[in-house]
């Protein structure tokens, strides 16, 4: 178990590694975010849909993903990514089902992280979000991380 969450620390090591010379490349937020959910996506295992919904006049709004389709809006307050951004934090949900008022935009998801994203004058404007189709596939150490890599996009 220490062992494979070594090796978890030191694959996002590895990303945000990568990240830091992508990113340079393009100071457009958009552009970013979508470098980070598809190197994300296709670089963590178990990782079925990875994205971020923007904040726009109270409404979370589908904006940059990888995977199959999501939700192109989330009810106000439902769900995962509302409780991201009502709470400010990190939300680590190891069973969808168990998650009061869970939004299933597909069916074949069953673990879930959102974090919070903030611009530089640190409101927060979109969540990032991630499904994956395995039961408590996110830990601690993704909420640090991806809370890291979140971080770059505004470097």
């Amino acid at each position: 178990m220490k062992d494979e969450k070594k090796r978890k620390r030191e694959r996002y090591e590895r990303i945000i590694a990568q990240l830091e010379g992508l990113l340079l490349k393009c100071e457009d937020e958009q552009a970013r975010m979508a470098t980070v959910a598809a190197l994300l996506h296709h670089k963590m295992d178990n990782f079925f849909l990875t994205g971020f919904y923007g904040l726009k006049q109270g409404r979370l709004i589908v904006k940059l993903y990888q995977g199959p389709l999501a939700c192109m809006e989330l009810k106000k307050d439902t769900g995962v990514c509302w409780a991201a951004v009502d709470s400010g934090k990190t939300v680590i949900v190891p069973d969808v089902d168990q998650f009061p008022g869970h939004i299933a935009c597909d069916s074949r998801a069953r673990s879930e992280i959102c974090v919070p994203f903030r611009n530089r004058e640190g409101a927060i404007t979109a969540v990032l979000d991630i499904d994956s189709d395995k039961p408590a596939n996110f830990d601690q150490i993704d909420g640090e991380e991806l809370e890291k890599i979140l971080e770059l996009i505004n470097k």
